[in-house]
């Protein structure tokens, strides 16, 4: 086999069809994909959303509807019992977590009481602001069964009445931000 020369051409061609080739390759990966994920993050949504509200018999997800906030607008659940409201999973997030983004999926009964919480997303530190999901500690725990219209829902260091997670007071304050944002947003336009 002869040695071709390298020309700036030869550079270019090959150049071309290696990008080409790779381009088509993540195409075809992103392609293939693309429903797998899209069906884990829906999964992944429901299982938030029974967790948090109580028992229901409608399909919360296709009764979403969304309410302004402050961050933006939230996505509402809707549960319902023969018809009957019996609680709302509303999405919530804040972007004023250590690590950034801080995405729960908040209960709500229709009278406003926390039914419970779920973390969805968020990318706090290991062992510490992670800390905030039920699998690693207790703290979400706290808010259950709480009306946030008869008590402050910051840390009890910013005067508040909820019990930061030791060595990570700004993942609890972001917990915090998105649960009080979800509850005032929902009082204020979500029941439907």
């Amino acid at each position: 086999m002869a040695n071709k020369e390298s020309t700036f051409i030869n550079m270019v061609a090959t150049l071309f069809i290696v990008t080409f080739i790779s381009s088509a390759a993540v195409g075809y990966v992103y392609e293939a994909t693309k429903e797998p994920i899209a069906q884990a993050r829906l999964e992944k949504k429901t299982i938030a959303i029974r967790a948090v509200v109580p028992d229901f018999d409608n399909k919360p997800i296709d009764e979403t509807y969304t309410i302004n906030s402050n961050v933006g607008p939230l996505s509402c659940y809707p549960a319902k019992q023969g018809g009957q409201l019996v609680g709302t999973a509303i999405e919530a997030i804040t972007n004023k977590g250590f690590g950034g983004t801080v995405k729960l999926m908040v209960g709500l009964l229709p009278n406003g009481v926390i039914k419970d919480i779920a973390v969805l997303e968020h990318k706090e530190t290991p062992g510490l602001g992670d800390k905030m999901d039920k699998s690693k500690s207790d703290f979400s725990i706290q808010f259950n069964g709480k009306d946030p219209s008869k008590m402050k829902l910051t840390v009890s260091k910013d005067g508040g009445d909820i019990n930061a997670i030791t060595a990570a007071t700004i993942s609890s304050r972001a917990f915090c931000d998105a649960v009080q944002t979800a509850y005032t947003s929902y009082m204020k336009e979500g029941k439907q």
